[in-house]
């Protein structure tokens, strides 16, 4: 399988931080369970691309929107009811966009490998 071959080019904008945290979680894995891995995982991911326009949009209409995509509920309330710490809190995020996104992504690296584990069994 061609996609199995390189799984890191099948995800947009992957920066060397994520691949380095992907080969570790992957280390362990038989090649049935990376290819369950990388199928899980890229239904999870979020590119940094995506942070920052949710972030745009929080910025303009709906303050903490980025935060809710990124699985920061209660942070998320927060910004919506202070209108993001007053524009200071969304303008942060605006600059820590990459960093929102690889934190998030290293979750789902984790929560994908965990679902591997159970459901493929080797």
């Amino acid at each position: 399988m061609n996609m199995y071959q390189d799984p890191y080019m099948t995800f947009s904008d992957m920066t060397s931080e994520e691949m380095s945290f992907l080969s570790q979680a992957t280390n362990g894995l038989s090649d049935r369970q990376k290819q369950y891995f990388y199928m899980v995982y890229s239904g999870k991911r979020r590119t940094p691309q995506e942070v920052l326009i949710f972030t745009l949009l929080g910025f303009i209409c709906i303050a903490g929107v980025q935060r809710f995509i990124t699985g920061q509920t209660a942070m998320g309330i927060f910004f919506l009811l202070t209108g993001g710490f007053c524009g200071i809190g969304t303008i942060v995020d605006l600059i820590n966009h990459r960093s929102m996104a690889n934190e998030y992504n290293q979750k789902m690296a984790y929560e994908a490998f965990q679902i591997t584990k159970m459901a493929v069994q080797e």
